[in-house]
């Protein structure tokens, strides 16, 4: 996660008080009420009180790329177009943590998954969460080992967040980013760059060919799926929802994916409330009833 160099803050300001000296802009309780509001109504995702530093300094960028002097007159502009702005304070106000083969089980579950079926099924997943690629391509690296190469199998793989997206379909990463990975994966699936491009890895096209990527906002009803799912990730998603948003979401994922299908979470997330939907199958791994 990227962040500004700004000026210090007291524990007043961090924890939302009245403006003080020192900030670039001036920044109220108000303020970050409105784009708690905001966020809510175009992402559902909900900001606790103590987010208060953080929307600044995220915020403050769009601010200067905006050209506008303070947060009231950034708000009300947004507010008023329904413009590419938009797309731009979701993703300045998304958070993106990944890694490759992040939650090793998980893997581990999806491809005894994978060959619980007779050969030559097709296989259709959905990633929900594809932040900048680590995630997906993951997935597609225990079907090919588990599945070999010419399965039908295909991945979706989303985000909310444009910017991440892009990098997820380049699929360019820094070297100390796969130190994770075996030597083995390493050399099948990723090309190393030489000369200019010397520390840095792109993965191979036989992985980005199996995968589509496509922006979803998990709250609004225009998701653009017309067949059902066999394994869904929604991984570290809903800790950003209320209970509320959770149950609506994961009754639209529950309507997306086969009877039998795999629904793997964070591990911080349990849905144990929503047990007429999804039966506890694994550790943070949950079967469609």
């Amino acid at each position: 996660m990227t962040t500004l160099t700004r000026p210090s803050t007291t524990p007043a300001e961090t924890a939302g008080g009245p403006p003080l000296q020192g900030r670039e802009f001036l920044w109220s309780d108000a303020d970050f009420a409105r784009v708690q509001a905001l966020i809510y109504q175009r992402a559902g995702i909900s900001l606790h009180d103590g987010k208060h530093a953080m929307v600044y300094s995220r915020l403050s960028r769009r601010l200067r790329e905006t050209g506008h002097g303070s947060f009231r007159d950034y708000l009300s502009w947004l507010e008023k177009h329904d413009g590419p702005e938009w797309q731009e304070f979701v993703n300045a106000l998304t958070t993106n943590l990944t890694a490759f083969f992040r939650e090793p089980h998980h893997f581990e579950i999806l491809s005894t998954h994978l060959r619980s079926k007779s050969a030559g099924t097709p296989w259709r997943v959905w990633c929900n969460a594809a932040s900048t690629g680590e995630e997906p391509y993951s997935i597609v690296m225990t079907a090919l080992e588990t599945l070999g190469a010419k399965a039908p199998f295909k991945l979706w793989a989303s985000d909310i967040d444009s910017r991440v997206l892009a990098s997820a379909a380049a699929g360019v990463y820094r070297s100390e980013n796969l130190k994770g990975l075996s030597p083995e994966r390493l050399q099948r699936f990723f090309l190393k760059g030489k000369g200019a491009n010397a520390g840095m890895a792109r993965v191979k096209p036989e992985l980005q060919q199996l995968i589509e990527f496509l922006s979803v906002n998990l709250v609004r009803d225009d998701w653009p799926f017309r067949e059902p799912f066999d394994v869904v990730f929604c991984r570290n998603v809903m800790i950003y929802f209320d209970a509320a948003t959770q149950r609506r979401v994961l009754e639209r994922i529950h309507r997306v994916m086969k009877p039998g299908g795999l629904l793997f979470v964070g591990h911080a997330e349990n849905f144990s409330e929503s047990r007429d939907l999804f039966t506890l199958r694994g550790k943070t791994v949950y079967e469609r009833r």
